[in-house]
């Protein structure tokens, strides 16, 4: 078995965190007898700016030939924002198929968190995104553009089939988490039934009935999303696995980053777990272009994305110890901002590799 891999450098920061990855693979694929390869892609910024082109079906079929993609940042100050983002990131989920949104929310060792009186112990779950659905598919337009009776419109999309795919790999998720005396077997839909009475009622429907027909042992929950943002503040001890459909995915998982440290440390996956699927594996903080070339920026989030990748791809032994290689290291990290570490970001990397 051999690991093919897709790697994304990308913007700003993004090559100099996805080496310090690149690196931590190195070392754990000779400790673990792990095989791979890797192939650089140069869609971001620059190309964008260079040749006017983002990324065409061609090169996503390329893309669809490896195991797993590694990404590092998408975002350039000279390219207005949306046109990347919506231009190859919505496009690839889109295109690929990486229906799953994977989000763990876990406060590591000496990293602060904003929450007063709250370690390790109580912020540790998962969120799952539904990925490919919800207001992010754009349907919509404008009328009268530019006028005092302009008209926009954008509406949220649920299928019963997208719904239930995402609904079905989170109770998966939790049970297997239960399984292995790492979660509690509590699967928490969030959304907003009382106010979206179409979309909201097909997810909890689809959720109750799923979960009583097929997951008995899995206990249920339901939070409206205004809800779950101030329980994420006052108890997040509460949570296990969380699923989330698109749009309001996106914002808790934003204030997820927040409560487990900042954006330096959060990474993610868009996942398609269908057999010969291709995800894709990232650090959320973005480009951080401000700061490029200054061996300063925190790579932990993309050695995450590692982890995650490795994790999901068959080698979850070595997905694991990447994993308890970051929270080795944290203690030993004055800030987890750029510039504030005590270590460069090679040294950094040098770090989780001592510690595996």
């Amino acid at each position: 078995m051999s690991l093919k891999l897709a790697v994304l450098p990308g913007d700003g920061t993004g090559p100099e965190v996805v080496r310090e990855a690149l690196k931590v693979l190195a070392a754990i694929a000779k400790d673990e007898g792990i095989e791979y390869t890797t192939q650089d892609f140069d869609y971001g910024g620059d190309r964008y700016l260079s040749t006017g082109e983002i990324i065409n079906d061609e090169q996503i079929e390329e893309l669809r030939a490896f195991d797993a993609i590694l990404l590092g940042a998408v975002g350039h100050p000279d390219v207005k924002p949306g046109i990347l983002e919506k231009g190859l990131l919505l496009r690839l989920r889109f295109a690929l198929d990486q229906y799953i949104n994977l989000r763990p929310v876990k406060l590591y060792p000496g990293v602060d968190t904003p929450l007063k009186d709250k370690g390790p112990e109580d912020i540790n779950f998962d969120v799952i995104r539904e990925n490919t659905e919800d207001l992010y598919c754009g349907n919509g337009g404008i009328l009268r553009k530019g006028t005092p009776q302009e008209v926009a419109t954008q509406e949220m999309i649920a299928t019963r089939f997208g719904a239930e795919r995402a609904l079905r790999f989170a109770f998966e998720f939790c049970k297997r988490k239960k399984e292995a005396g790492e979660g509690k077997g509590l699967l928490t839909l969030v959304s907003k039934t009382n106010v979206l009475t179409y979309c909201g009622d097909l997810w909890f429907r689809a959720f109750e009935e799923i979960g009583e027909a097929d997951y008995p042992d899995i206990k249920r929950d339901y939070n409206h999303v205004d809800a779950c943002c101030m329980w994420f503040v006052k108890n997040p001890e509460f949570y296990d696995t969380i699923i989330v459909p698109n749009m309001f995915g996106d914002i808790i998982t934003d204030l997820g980053a927040m409560i487990q440290g900042g954006m330096g440390i959060a990474a993610g996956g868009n996942i398609n777990p269908d057999e010969g699927g291709t995800s894709m594996y990232e650090p959320i903080g973005g480009s951080a272009p401000k700061y490029t070339g200054q061996d300063v920026i925190n790579p932990l989030a993309a050695i995450g994305a590692l982890a995650m990748l490795l994790q999901n791809s068959g080698y979850k032994k070595a997905g694991d110890r990447v994993e308890e290689a970051i929270k080795k290291t944290t203690p030993k990290l004055k800030s987890l901002s750029a510039g504030k570490m005590g270590y460069s970001t090679t040294e950094v990397g040098n770090l989780v590799v001592d510690n595996l």
